[in-house]
């Protein structure tokens, strides 16, 4: 049997972001590792959108590769295998601040999850963690301004409306904490980055096919969570996330495998160095 963290080599892009998660359990893995070569005046950010990546994602499963001058020729991973965050909900959507990556759940009984990359919010200015709900779906979005942006950034007006200029994006869904929306963006290197003043941001092409998938009252849960582990085919896999703090998580790694009795399967020194490593990918960390 092929491991599941084999990599296949493509050459056309992905076409589709969602996947069948039977029975949406925890510890569920969806899509499956790539590979791709890279091709003259191509950079890491334009592969990342290509392929519905972050950049913060695609560069942390190919490190010590140049993201802006890649060598042509040269095969890089990419990380299209996601294990399914644990979260209060398996209906609605569920975002990950630490892979920064958003999921949505089907309400039907397709059993589909639909992910895109995000950006989030800077530090001291994080994104917040909790569940709460849609109340609004804003289409052609004004950005009024909030003040504390304007005490930075004196120069911008009290509201700007939709077009190129507004990072807002083409549309907008706002969660039950008002200041806190879900939206496009006019700059899409950010997203995989900690960007905003903790909005959750999307490719201009991912707000839009969002938004049609979701209904006012929709849940949304926001967790934080670096590392998460998965039991497949036999085999125990840990995915773990740096998103930029440069933390050992080997300890969290523990806590994760206790909590879903999987320490008595695995070799502790793969999970050392999963966790100092922190590419992002499906790691098989079994005896």
């Amino acid at each position: 049997m092929l491991l599941a963290s084999l990599a296949v080599l493509i050459s056309d892009p992905i076409s589709a972001s969602s996947f069948s998660a039977k029975y949406q359990r925890e510890g569920t893995v969806i899509g499956r590792q790539r590979s791709y070569l890279v091709k003259t005046d191509e950079s890491l950010p334009e592969i990342a959108r290509q392929y519905d990546l972050g950049f913060g994602a695609i560069t942390a499963a190919t490190p010590g590769v140049d993201p802006f001058i890649p060598d042509p020729g040269r095969r890089i991973v990419l990380p299209t295998e996601w294990i399914l965050p644990d979260a209060p909900i398996r209906n609605g959507i569920v975002v990950n601040i630490a892979e920064m990556r958003l999921f949505v759940f089907s309400h039907d009984r397709s059993q589909i999850v639909t992910t895109f990359p995000i950006g989030i919010g800077d530090q001291g200015k994080e994104t917040p963690v909790g569940t709460f709900t849609i109340i609004e779906k804003i289409r052609n979005p004004a950005w009024h301004v909030p003040e504390s942006i304007r005490k930075e950034r004196p120069d911008l007006p009290a509201v700007v409306p939709p077009g190129p200029d507004n990072p807002m994006g083409s549309h907008a869904l706002r969660l039950s904490k008002p200041t806190v929306l879900i939206h496009g963006t006019n700059r899409p290197w950010g997203i995989g980055s900690r960007v905003s003043h903790g909005c959750i941001r999307l490719y201009q092409e991912d707000i839009a096919q969002l938004f049609g998938m979701i209904r006012r009252g929709t849940p949304v849960a926001i967790v934080n969570q670096h590392v998460k582990a998965a039991d497949r085919g036999g085999r125990v896999y840990l995915q773990v996330h740096d998103n930029e703090d440069r933390r050992d998580r080997y300890g969290e790694g523990l806590k994760v495998l206790e909590a879903k009795n999987l320490m008595n399967r695995v070799d502790l020194k793969k999970i050392r160095k999963a966790s100092r490593e922190r590419t992002g990918l499906l790691v098989d960390v079994s005896k």
